[in-house]
């Protein structure tokens, strides 16, 4: 039993990195970097990079530019879509490094449709919100979108990081919000035609 929940916990873990990744795609990697460096927790070998400082640096710098320019109308919309196939690879990689003592076959598979997976569906739902309040607000309303996508991605990687079974659960409710949303939209769509 114990072995199973370690991979259950390095589950929650990798999905909640990854759907964070949908929100802010350097988020996530800055503040593991900055918790590695401020050693808020352990972290295996596999994690040592994290905690340089090149990459705390990287990182923050990144992250920076890419919440100010969420910010900015018509910039917000060109990024959505570029963070879609970069937040894939960004939920892939966070997932994978949570499964190092697995055949790489099984970790580089699982990672792609969990972590790669989860990190797509957030990232293109949220890439539809915008695109859909550019167009009904001219762009105004986008900078609320930009906030609560900061803030999802900083209270998710917390989580994750520090209550991974809370986290997963803010996950499956992101899930389940998604997808009566999508079905209501797909409805009133289906009533037009």
């Amino acid at each position: 039993m114990g072995e199973l929940s370690t991979y259950l916990i390095s589950a929650f873990i990798g999905i909640s990195l990854a759907a964070a990744t949908g929100f802010r795609i350097f988020m996530p990697l800055f503040l593991l970097s900055l918790g590695c460096r401020l050693e808020l927790f352990q972290v295996g070998n596999e994690w040592a990079w994290a905690g340089s400082n090149l990459v705390l640096i990287t990182t923050s710098i990144a992250m920076i530019v890419e919440i100010a320019a969420y910010y900015i109308p018509g910039v917000d919309n060109i990024l959505d879509t570029i963070s879609i196939p970069l937040a894939t690879i960004a939920g892939t990689l966070l997932f994978a490094v949570q499964f190092t003592d697995i055949s790489p076959f099984f970790r580089w598979s699982t990672a792609i449709i969990a972590g790669g997976g989860t990190a797509a569906t957030i990232s293109t739902v949220l890439a539809g919100t915008r695109a859909a309040s550019s167009i009904g607000t001219a762009g105004l309303g986008n900078f609320i979108i930009s906030t609560m996508e900061t803030i999802g991605s900083s209270v998710l990687t917390i989580l994750a990081i520090f209550v991974p079974f809370m986290a997963i659960l803010v996950v499956l409710a992101l899930f389940y919000f998604f997808g009566k949303f999508g079905k209501k939209q797909l409805q009133k769509k289906l009533k037009k035609t």
